[in-house]
């Protein structure tokens, strides 16, 4: 009786160059890419928030941004960052561009925080490409600590 054996280093050998082997040819006649993502999409800030008793804080990103360029509204409850960075860029002759990584473009992000906020109060501040947005909470949305007599 004849007894099949398999090698597992030769299993695991074709494993290991297949994908890659695969992947060299299947893009070989394409031209090349220097980027893998669309550069014309929306961009979307990143933002970071913070919530105490009394309010929001608000940390968004916003490089090569004018402080002009930056519009922000606060309605029912929603807050809404809308800019824009502006391409500039100057034409020499004799000049090309190789590659080109940063972006351009209108930055939009809404984010409703669900409670009332004291918009009189409101400040925003904006410093090297950072936006910092300060929400005081209105006072009938503040926590109220409710004393427990024991009798």
């Amino acid at each position: 009786m004849n007894t099949l054996i398999r090698n597992p280093g030769r299993e695991r050998m074709a494993r290991r160059f297949g994908d890659d082997f695969d992947n060299l040819f299947e893009g070989f006649f394409r031209p090349m890419k220097w980027t893998e993502e669309p550069v014309n999409e929306g961009l979307i800030p990143r933002m970071d928030v913070v919530e105490n008793d009394n309010e929001f804080t608000v940390h968004a990103e916003l490089p090569g941004v004018r402080k002009e360029d930056i519009h922000i509204t606060l309605e029912d409850g929603v807050l809404t960052l809308d800019a824009e960075s502006k391409s500039e860029t100057e034409e020499k002759e004799g000049e090309r561009v190789v590659r080109q990584e940063r972006r351009y473009g209108k930055y939009v992000r809404s984010l409703r925080l669900g409670k009332e906020i004291d918009e009189a109060k409101v400040k925003a501040n904006y410093r090297d490409g950072i936006l910092e947005l300060t929400l005081p909470k209105a006072e009938e949305v503040k926590p109220k600590k409710i004393n427990v007599d024991v009798s």
